[in-house]
């Protein structure tokens, strides 16, 4: 890392920040139907209910309520990071923390699905960006 020049650090970390917080923020809009309706093409869910269907699936120990907590808590969760992705703000802790939550839903996926379906969505990918983007402003501050 220490043969990147500063300028060229910095438009990585732009670029990882930015492609971070518009995947969460796309992940959401799709939950709300607004990439369109249920069963379109390059739509997952397309409405909420889907959704929770989907965090169900991969946690079948949780409770229905527990579902639905979870469901909306990761909702919520995926916008505040988007957004303080996009915008810059704190981004060590938001990294790390994007970071876990990817790694959280790849191992999620793979306990239930196989390790193919987080491999060709690649959500072990996008949690290993995290951590580097971690790594970059971490040592941005040293």
């Amino acid at each position: 890392m220490n043969t990147l020049k500063i300028n060229e650090k910095k438009y990585i970390i732009i670029f990882v920040r930015l492609s971070l917080g518009i995947a969460f923020l796309s992940a959401v809009l799709d939950r709300f139907g607004l990439w369109g309706n249920p069963g379109e093409t390059n739509v997952a869910w397309g409405s909420f209910k889907l959704f929770e269907d989907y965090v169900f699936y991969l946690n079948p120990f949780l409770s229905i309520v527990l579902v639905k907590i979870v469901a909306y808590f990761v909702t919520i969760l995926e916008v505040a990071l988007g957004i303080m992705l996009i915008l810059g703000f704190r981004l060590k802790a938001v990294a790390l923390i994007s970071a876990t939550l990817l790694l959280i839903f790849a191992l999620s996926m793979t306990f239930i699905m196989g390790i193919k379906v987080p491999l060709d969505y690649s959500v072990f990918s996008v949690s290993a960006a995290s951590f580097l983007l971690y790594l970059f402003i971490k040592a941005k501050e040293e």
